[in-house]
């Protein structure tokens, strides 16, 4: 088994994973910024809460994971200084929302009606001071942290920290495949050394 010691995820599950709280109906998120922060209201208990390892989720300093849920487009809504959030990327299929002070992604939405997810916004519920989220199910697309530059030969031990967590690492394909996609992709774009 993989040495575990010293793998950090992200500071929302590194010390362990808070359970829901019973009869959760929302809360705000805000931005990172000291001063007007953006402020979103999330009318509603998120669902699929779980971290993400992708290179487009928006991940705080030192962390190799997003945690990001979903929850309908309908319970949120910009309460505080929507004129500082702007698209990172209006060709990505889910529109994220960033901070253009601070980076902080608030939430991402799907424009697409055609889109499996259309309907559901993404949210980053460790930008809320509320207690009381759905708690982290899973992780997706582990293999893709390398591509944002993690060695291949930690990946051992990220996944068994992620499975000592509770939180199953899922890949399209096997594991060592879905690496060895990863580690080419990530040699191309320089990202690791060739």
């Amino acid at each position: 088994m993989a040495d575990t010691a010293g793998v950090k995820i992200h500071p929302a599950v590194d010390n362990g994973i808070r359970p829901a709280a019973a009869g959760f109906a929302g809360g705000e998120l805000h931005c990172r910024c000291a001063t007007n922060p953006v402020r979103v209201r999330v009318n509603a208990q998120t669902a699929h809460n779980h971290v993400c390892g992708c290179t487009k989720c928006w991940k705080p300093e030192g962390a190799i994971f997003s945690q990001v849920a979903v929850v309908s487009r309908d319970a949120v809504e910009v309460v505080a200084n929507a004129d500082k959030l702007e698209v990172v990327n209006k060709d990505a299929p889910i529109q994220r929302y960033a901070c253009k002070g601070c980076g902080a992604h608030l939430y991402g939405r799907i424009e697409n009606k055609d889109h499996p997810f259309y309907g559901l916004d993404f949210v980053h519920t460790e930008l809320s001071d509320q207690q009381g989220w759905a708690a982290p199910e899973f992780a997706a697309f582990v293999s893709s942290v390398i591509e944002s530059g993690v060695s291949p030969d930690r990946m051992p031990a990220i996944r068994a920290r992620l499975r000592e967590l509770g939180l199953e690492p899922y890949d399209a394909l096997s594991p060592p495949l879905m690496d060895a996609i990863a580690t080419h992709v990530a040699k191309r774009s320089g990202k690791l050394a060739a």
